[in-house]
């Protein structure tokens, strides 16, 4: 089993009864190493019916019983040599010593040696914030590099075998269950950023030619020209052209069902997820916020434009705000420069017209959330306009009868024009932080602090902004 390929994994589980699980499986890259590899966290992110996933934890643990013991990378060979001497020839050595490798590099790895500030948060047993995690994956980046012999494409069981170790070693870092895929995704966000600026790398460049990377293709180097020539040429007369035939069938799709009442969900997320890569260059570019919308038309929807935000950053906007409203409200309405505003005066005059607890906290969130520019000093206008018409062009709320639990309405603005309806003021909170990220718009001096404090508490910094 331990040399096994994704294929015959795959087909290992249908003769199981378990072909529910053969997408994913072959979406992640499960060969028969990976799969003795798993542990119970790997499988519950693999397999999400529990049925299933006592089924293939029972699996693997016969299997790993019937086995007298590890065997050695020596042995192995030999073994195999002596077993099957026609395969191991040629090609199938290559292989086969290929995969050896790669199972004498899973026994073999080990977490590096963190600087000190960082040993110091993972001692304390404290989730980083944003800049330190970016810290650990860059270690963890150069680290495998070193594993890999200067390689910048591990596979997808190396990746797992690295994060893996990380939430061994350091089980905090694994976020309400969801630890996993984010540090992974992390990483190979970084291994990409690595990669992207290099042009004297053969095999990076091979690997930019291929999928159509136009920076792998520009290069002068007379290297590049010799060894990759025939490739750019049909990179330049065919892959393009076709990923970008493949590019304008995901942008068709996703305009078609946002028109539909019932969407697929699911499938909306895939192609959402294969088209971030020119969404994210548009922005990067100053297209036109009209254009984006138009070619991705569910960043109106405040789930999409939320993901989009954990993309980028690995937060979860919503429910940081969430926290971040039920911490704070109170001390908001005690602060004495906010006692005769507008906002808390009309506050107080709907309290009493309610009992019930759970209204009584809504309403006093949705003041604490408007009257948060008046706390920091800052233009309101640029943050909320409260029964009045927006006008303001960089991202800010539209607020009708704020305390009114039948006719209230949130709604965010850009450009003066409408993008999202919300629903209630911590969705509408989380919808303004995040579009200023997503659509990479500059935050305006008179609205700068309070978003500070915001991001602050957000992307949990060591000392965040705290009110005045």
């Amino acid at each position: 089993m331990e040399n096994w390929s994704v294929e015959q994994v795959c087909n290992w589980l249908k003769q199981r009864n378990l072909g529910e699980l053969v997408p994913k499986f072959r979406e992640e890259e499960v060969s028969g190493a990976a799969l003795l590899a798993l542990n119970d966290r790997m499988v519950q992110q693999l397999v999400k019916k529990i049925g299933h996933q006592a089924v293939l934890m029972d699996l693997i643990k016969k299997y790993q019983q019937q086995k007298s013991g590890p065997e050695s990378l020596t042995y192995c060979c030999e073994t195999a040599s002596q077993k099957f001497p026609e395969v191991i020839r040629g090609k199938n050595l290559k292989s086969f010593f290929a995969r050896c490798k790669t199972l004498q590099w899973t026994s073999s790895y080990a977490l590096p040696d963190f600087p000190y500030d960082v040993k110091c948060i993972l001692a304390e047993k404290k989730c980083p914030d944003h800049s330190m995690r970016i810290r650990i994956i860059e270690f963890l980046q150069a680290d495998m590099t070193k594993y890999l012999e200067g390689s910048l494409y591990p596979n997808s069981q190396q990746y797992n075998i690295v994060v893996n170790a990380l939430l061994q070693a350091y089980p905090f870092l694994d976020e309400d269950g969801n630890g996993f895929l984010l540090w992974k995704r992390a990483l190979k966000d970084r291994f990409k950023y690595v990669r992207r600026p290099i042009e004297d790398d053969e095999q990076v460049l091979r690997n930019k030619c291929k999928f159509g990377h136009r920076r792998g293709q520009s290069r002068k180097s007379s290297f590049a020209e010799n060894k990759l020539a025939d490739v750019q040429v049909q990179v330049e007369e065919e892959p393009a052209h076709l990923k970008g035939n493949t590019m304008d069938l995901h942008i068709k799709w996703l305009n078609q069902e946002y028109m539909k009442t019932q969407r697929n969900w699911e499938e909306v997320d895939n192609r959402m997820n294969v088209t971030i890569e020119i969404r994210r260059k548009m922005i990067s570019d100053k297209a036109p916020l009209k254009d984006i919308l138009r070619l991705f038309p569910f960043l109106r929807c405040p789930y999409q434009l939320f993901r989009e935000f954990q993309l980028l950053t690995h937060m979860d906007i919503y429910k940081k705000t969430v926290e971040i409203l039920e911490i704070y409200s109170e001390n908001i309405l005690s602060l004495y420069v906010v006692r005769n505003n507008p906002i808390n005066i009309m506050l107080q005059e709907n309290l009493k017209q309610h009992t019930e607890e759970d209204v009584l906290k809504y309403m006093k969130m949705t003041a604490a959330c408007l009257l948060l520019p008046e706390v920091f000093g800052d233009d309101s206008s640029l943050f909320a306009a409260v029964n009045e018409e927006v006008k303001a062009v960089t991202p800010v709320l539209e607020v009708k009868n704020p305390f009114n639990m039948n006719s209230c309405e949130f709604a965010l603005y850009i450009e003066r024009e409408e993008l999202a309806q919300l629903n209630d003021c911590t969705m509408a909170l989380a919808a303004l932080v995040a579009a200023f990220h997503v659509f990479a718009i500059p935050c305006p001096k008179r609205i700068h602090r309070t978003l500070n404090f915001l991001e602050s508490l957000v992307f949990e910094v060591r000392n965040p902004a705290s009110l005045p």
